[in-house]
Formats: structure tokens, C-alpha cells, sequence
């Protein structure tokens, strides 16, 4: 066949369907721009069965070798068409909403006993932090980095210790957002470092979520030393639930990240790897927003609630809430 006959092919074929296709492609810009309620009802059949016309008719232009122009037009068509049947009708807020009640918790179920393996890595670290500090105090200095005018550290009293405990009631406000941005960032990257890290076997993603365990070991066998375990206990609690729960969330997501380079069964490990990253994303997502609530009991209630009993109470019950939303939200079947 000719050129001339094959433009002039192409031009009566586009000439008998054009309409249909100028009609499906207002349709679709109308789905795209206010969603599929805003169609009525003939307009709701018209695009079923104008994309049926048009993926047929794709289907024909491929077959003949029509020019490629059209090829491209159609096949761009037809992909928005497709979209505008079949892709979710959710906006972002819809979307949002059904990563908080469906998503993350579902996540967090499936992947429940890998998050104890990174709860036991963690309290694990936390004992033989505390062990090794008994046995020589010096550790503390090896675990628990401090700058020379930090008032915590081994030649500190009890009495500079509750100080800084008990000290923040009358804070500035600016200071305490600054301290809360400080603490956010910090413990933001050290729950990336275990989840991506996670990757690599395993390896680093436990061994970092062992060191943070040993560094909360030695703090606390710091201040129990001067006979203040209580009034640590309390003061971390506000924060700590939600912190270190983060971080042991995070190595969870982490070891199921590497369980798909060490374990890939049958399929390829790339393949692996995105099958499990599927879960293992909602889970960093998770231990973000965790740590975005801890930066703020942190910056906020720790330093404005002085009592002891009402910090244990405020730590316990922001425990029970993360345990509540993660074990009964998105029972049933996601819509």
C-alpha cells in the first residue's frame, strides 16, 4: 500500500468514529476534572460504551497500521478512559482516611511478630546497656554521648539530675517548640537509619535498634543510681512509649524489607522486595507519624506536666491509645 493510500485509509477511518471519540474525551475531562458523581446518568453510559468503541477501534488501528499520529491519540484516549472507569474515585482526604483506619493497621497486624522481634532487639539493648553500666559506670560515656556542658553525665548529683527532670514547668514557649523541632529530627533520622537499613540482611537495621536499647539502658541505670528510677520512669514515659515503640515499629518494617532479600522464595528479589514493601512503607509511615507525636509529648507535655503519677498516666494512656487504633481499627472488609 501507498503513503497516499494509507493517509487516505487513515483519514476515513478517523472521519467515521472521530465524534464518538470527541464525545468520550469530554466525558472523561469532566470525570478527571469533578469526578464520576458529577456525570448523569447518560453521560455514565456514554462512557462505557464510548471506551468499549475506542478500545475496539485501537485495537483496529494497530491491526491496519494506521499512521502513528492517531495510534498515539487513541491509545492516550483510551488510557485516560480507562482510568477515569476503573481507578479509585477517592480524593486525597479520602485516601488518608482509608490509610489510617484499613492500611496501617492491617499492616501492623500482619507484620505483629516482627515488631515484638524489634521490641525484643530493643529491650535487649536496653539490658545490657543497664548491665554494662553497672559493671563500670564509665560505659556511660561509650553509649550515651554527651557535650561537655550537659548536665547529665557520671560526676553529675542527684540533685542536677532531678533539676533536669523536674526543670521546664516555666520554659518559654519558643523554647520548647525549638526543642521539640530538635528532638523530631533527631529521632526522625534514627528511625529512617533502621527502617532502610533494613535492607542490607537484616544486619544494621538490628544492630542500630540494639544501640539505641544499650544508650536507654545506661540513662536509666544513670539515674538509678542516684535513687531517681521513679522520677526517670515517669519522666521518659510521656514521650518514650511512643518514641521507642516508633523505633522497634521501624526495625519491624526493616527486617521485613530484608527478610525479602534473604527469603525471596520464588519470585526474583526485586519482585520480592516490592511485595513486601507494600506492608513494610505503611509500617515507616507509622513510626513517622508515631514520632511526630512523641517530638510533641516531648516538647510540650514532659516539660509542662510535673507530677509523677499524672506522666505515668499520660504515658500509659497514649500506650493504650496506639495499641487500641493498631488492633481494632479496619476489622472488617475495606470498601
Amino acid at each position: 500500500m501507498s503513503v497516499a493510500q494509507s493517509l487516505i485509509r487513515s483519514a476515513r477511518f478517523r472521519a467515521e468514529r472521530e465524534p464518538d471519540w470527541r464525545r468520550l474525551e469530554q466525558i472523561v475531562t469532566k470525570t478527571e476534572r469533578r469526578g464520576l458523581r458529577s456525570l448523569s446518568l447518560d453521560e455514565a453510559q456514554a462512557l462505557a460504551t464510548l471506551y468499549r468503541q475506542a478500545m475496539a477501534s485501537l485495537s483496529v488501528a494497530r491491526e491496519i497500521s494506521l499512521d502513528r499520529a492517531l495510534l498515539a491519540y487513541l491509545e492516550a484516549l483510551c488510557a485516560r478512559a480507562y482510568l477515569a472507569v476503573y481507578a479509585p474515585q477517592r480524593r486525597l482526604r479520602g485516601l488518608f482516611s482509608h490509610l489510617l483506619v484499613y492500611g496501617i493497621p492491617g499492616a501492623a497486624r500482619r507484620l505483629f511478630p516482627l515488631i515484638l522481634v524489634g521490641y525484643l532487639i530493643l529491650t535487649l539493648g536496653g539490658v545490657a546497656g543497664y548491665l554494662l553500666f553497672q559493671d563500670d559506670p564509665t560505659w556511660y560515656n561509650t553509649l550515651v554521648p554527651t557535650s561537655p556542658d550537659d548536665p547529665r553525665g557520671l560526676n553529675s548529683s542527684a540533685a542536677e539530675l532531678r533539676s533536669v527532670i523536674y526543670d521546664g514547668a516555666d520554659s518559654e514557649g519558643g523554647e520548647l517548640s525549638a526543642f521539640a523541632a530538635f528532638l523530631f529530627s533527631h529521632n526522625t533520622r534514627i528511625a529512617l537509619l533502621v527502617f532502610c537499613l533494613g535492607i542490607a540482611v537484616c544486619v544494621p537495621s538490628s544492630l542500630l535498634t540494639f544501640y539505641n536499647g544499650m544508650a536507654i539502658g545506661a540513662f536509666v541505670a544513670l539515674h538509678e543510681s542516684k535513687g531517681l528510677l521513679l522520677d526517670i520512669t515517669a519522666w521518659l514515659s510521656i514521650h518514650g512509649v511512643t518514641e521507642l515503640s516508633a523505633i522497634a515499629i521501624a526495625c519491624g518494617g526493616g527486617l521485613h524489607l530484608g527478610q525479602a532479600v534473604l527469603f525471596p522464595g520464588e519470585l526474583r528479589r526485586r519482585d520480592a522486595l516490592r511485595r513486601n514493601a507494600r506492608d513494610a512503607v505503611k509500617l515507616a509511615l507509622l513510626a513517622a507519624l508515631m514520632l511526630i507525636a512523641a517530638a510533641l509529648l516531648e516538647g510540650f507535655g514532659r516539660q509542662l506536666v510535673q507530677d509523677i503519677p499524672a506522666r505515668l498516666t499520660i504515658g500509659l494512656s497514649v500506650g493504650a491509645f496506639w495499641i487500641a487504633w493498631l488492633t481494632l481499627c479496619g476489622r472488617g472488609e475495606a470498601p
